[in-house]
């Protein structure tokens, strides 16, 4: 009992001397010169240094002030999942590819231990919470550290790290899961993403096989480009304008192009970007071998027609911004987007495709649609009746019926756009085969001759209408 109370006071007396100590630091650092505190700093950082025999190398997920992910992070992490997660106990589980199967990797603030001729690394997984300010999200940084003794420096930083990384990346290209990322999930000011499983190849296209394989030996052709970009100089990357009616398979084509090249889609919603910067800020943070895709570009900012005059009122003589300019708080301009496409930053990530959709290709600015830009056009129009065998394959599993005669017939006398075609092919029950969605098909095409040719009446009666009374305003 007395051994124990006089234990009790050596360590009160312990504590007593600790909250001494600190007492008198803080008192230190308060009044002493800043000249004396940072020298004080730097040579106790040194003696630590020399005492301290262990050196620590931090991998972040972010570089350069989180504008681009690190690609060694992702490597590690996958080394870690495969060879250290095992020994972790506290683990973070996801799907690969979509399926079923789990892949285990360490949770956040957790140490595991690796053996590297004869040299024991312990890896720490950790994360950073930042605020840029007030009025912005938290940004959350993962990290990943190694601690390792300083006599195996050389080992580790020359022969190990280089070994991860390579083992890390072979096993990202066996579990690779295609993404399709998007910036209009819950934080509009980064990419969030889904897998992207979209079923379209070129070979269910609905178009004349000759321009299917143009469009393909050119994706192609621009795939294995590398040494040729680099020779002449140019960013690798190439712009795909796609054009025509709605309904004629601009998205499903930019599907069937991600599936050929084995690439990410960035679908880009321009109404949900701030500015400039933060356009240039996303661009930076896409990765290579990917497709970055504007939709309906027409319908997207004040971005159209033919550099027109911003509206100024006749009092003020002040520009007023376009509506859906006011309406979605987006300040890009047309200036900022072509620095997007072909700017000095478009170079930041090589072997990347950028994709315009539009309606209405007559309604886009000269300076976004020229070569160098948008480097192929691709008009998708109203299907062709090579079209419709491709989708009488694909629905109905026919390669010729005594009905494809009459449909090529009223295809040359009428229009019908790709998906109005699959509408009609499509069984709406089991009773129902493929005579009877050919029947249907027929049905549609007459509707749309008859259609077509009322249209065509009435704008010659208009057209008359109007010749007749410019005749009358002259007499």
């Amino acid at each position: 009992m007395i051994r124990a109370m006089r234990l009790l006071q050596s360590w009160g007396g312990v504590w007593t001397s600790i909250a001494s100590f600190i007492f008198m630091w803080d008192r230190i650092r308060r009044y002493c010169p800043p000249e004396l505190i940072r020298a004080s700093d730097k040579w106790t950082q040194r003696i630590r240094s020399f005492l301290y025999p262990y050196i620590q190398i931090s991998i972040s997920e972010f570089m350069s002030n989180n504008l681009r992910p690190h690609d060694a992070y992702s490597a590690v992490e996958a080394y870690l999942s495969v060879h250290l997660a095992k020994e972790a106990k506290r683990l973070r589980a996801e799907t690969v590819n979509g399926g079923s199967k789990l892949v285990l990797s360490m949770d956040e603030h957790e140490r595991v231990t690796d053996e590297f001729c004869g040299a024991k690394i312990q890896w720490i997984s950790g994360k950073l919470v930042q605020r840029e300010s007030k009025y912005l999200l938290e940004l959350e940084r993962k990290y990943y550290k190694l601690m390792f003794h300083k006599k195996y420096r050389d080992m580790v930083t020359d022969i190990y790290l280089e070994q991860v990384i390579k083992v890390g990346r072979e096993i990202q290209m066996r579990n690779r899961k295609r993404k399709l990322y998007t910036n209009n999930g819950h934080s509009k000011t980064t990419w969030s993403h889904i897998v992207f499983e979209h079923p379209a190849t070129f070979g269910s296209l609905a178009m004349e096989a000759e321009k299917k394989q143009e469009i393909m030996d050119d994706l192609l052709l621009f795939r294995d480009s590398k040494d040729f970009y680099a020779r002449i100089g140019k960013a690798w990357k190439r712009g795909y304008l796609l054009y025509g009616p709605p309904g004629t398979g601009k998205s499903t084509m930019i599907a069937a192009m991600a599936n050929l090249l084995d690439y990410d889609v960035y679908d880009l919603e321009l109404t949900s970007v701030r500015d400039n910067i933060e356009l240039r800020r996303l661009l930076a943070e896409t990765l290579s071998k990917s497709i970055i895709v504007i939709e309906d570009i027409d319908c997207s900012l004040d971005l159209t027609g033919q550099r027109k005059k911003k509206e100024k009122t006749a009092k003020t003589n002040k520009e007023v911004p376009r509506k859906d300019t006011q309406e979605s708080g987006s300040r890009i301009t047309l200036s900022g987007l072509l620095n997007f496409i072909d700017g000095l930053w478009s170079a930041c990530s090589g072997e990347r495709i950028i994709v315009f959709t539009t309606n209405y290709v007559d309604k886009l600015d000269p300076a976004l649609t020229r070569r160098g830009r948008m480097d192929k056009h691709i008009e998708l129009s109203y299907c062709s009746f090579d079209g419709f065998k491709v989708l009488a394959k694909n629905y109905l599993s026919l390669d010729t019926h005594p009905l494809f005669e009459s449909i090529e017939i009223l295809m040359t006398e009428t229009k019908i756009i790709p998906a109005d075609v699959a509408e009609n092919l499509m069984p709406n029950s089991l009773r129902e085969d493929a005579e009877k969605c050919l029947l249907k098909l027929v049905e549609a095409l007459k509707q749309a001759k008859q259609l077509m040719i009322k249209k065509d009446e009435e704008s010659a009666l208009s057209e008359a209408a109007d010749g007749l009374q410019d005749s009358i305003d002259k007499i």
